[in-house]
């Protein structure tokens, strides 16, 4: 029984020294680094045979792989559980095109950056309630939809669209649906992943004009709280990446185009500090 005790300590800790190991640790020692991603096209999603896609999966990708890791996997979930599931331990990376929030930045550790975000509002064809920025749903008290975790939540409340008027979903798929089925009169969300989202449908269109009165949203990947090694690693090797040719080239079919790249104005540090 000793001795059988013995071996079921032994098995809990070599499990647990295993949960701790950091990102840099799995690439030395051979491991598989998972990147943790919700189904988001253009900037995230798995293809057909679960491979991971989409501009923001590309550029993690290359940055691992000149990191030195050789043995990547993807883990999908949902938006709202991405934060979760990384302080877990079910991935090591969010390769998601995060915004870079005060919020989030006591919760993760975030990348430099590498992608400037641009809002839009999805609505329906002829934008039959005249909607071109927020501040017009809130004042035709009409209905908005937007991804649970979303930054478009803080926008909304920023302008004062009150909680009863926000529709919480779990990505791009439901907002669309939403505003399809007239649950909700417009959605919020990024410009590319909205306009990915649409497809050819033409009961929808994106709002244009469209002002939009948030912040400049900057996106990052998220590590660890307590894996600030990798985190230098990860910045080291997006240095001279970030918007290379090649990286452009590589993800260009997303959408994807200089005008989307940080212009150095802002840092990583700086958006923590809100």
């Amino acid at each position: 029984m000793a001795a059988l005790g013995m071996a079921a300590m032994a098995i809990v800790l070599v499990a647990a020294s295993a949960s701790a190991e950091s990102l840099l640790d799995k690439i030395k020692n051979g491991g598989t680094v998972r990147i943790g991603y919700s189904e988001g096209p253009p900037s995230a999603y798995s293809g057909e045979n679960k491979e991971p896609l989409g501009f923001s999966n590309v550029v993690i990708v290359a940055i691992l792989k000149r990191m030195g890791a050789t043995k990547i996997e993807p883990v999908v979930t949902e938006w709202g559980s991405l934060i979760p599931g990384l302080q877990a331990g079910r991935f090591d990376v969010i390769s998601d095109a995060m915004y870079v929030r005060p919020e989030r930045c006591r919760n993760v550790l975030f990348s430099d950056l590498f992608y400037v975000g641009k809002g839009s509002l999805l609505v329906s064809a002829g934008n039959p309630k005249g909607l071109h920025s927020l501040e017009d749903v809130r004042d035709k008290g009409a209905i908005l939809v937007t991804g649970s975790g979303f930054g478009a939540i803080k926008s909304a409340h920023d302008v004062g669209i009150a909680d009863d008027k926000i529709l919480q979903v779990p990505g791009y798929a439901e907002i669309v649906q939403a505003v399809k089925a007239g649950r909700a009169d417009a959605g919020s969300g990024d410009y590319l992943a909205l306009k990915i989202a649409i497809g050819d449908d033409k009961r929808l269109e994106l709002a244009n004009p469209f002002t939009d009165s948030a912040r400049t949203d900057y996106a990052a990947f998220a590590f660890n709280l307590n894996d600030r090694a990798s985190v230098d690693a990860a910045n080291a090797a997006m240095k001279g990446y970030i918007g290379s040719d090649e990286m452009l080239a590589s993800i260009s079919s997303y959408g994807f185009d200089k005008s989307m790249l940080p212009d150095g104005n802002m840092t990583t540090a700086e958006l923590c500090k809100g």
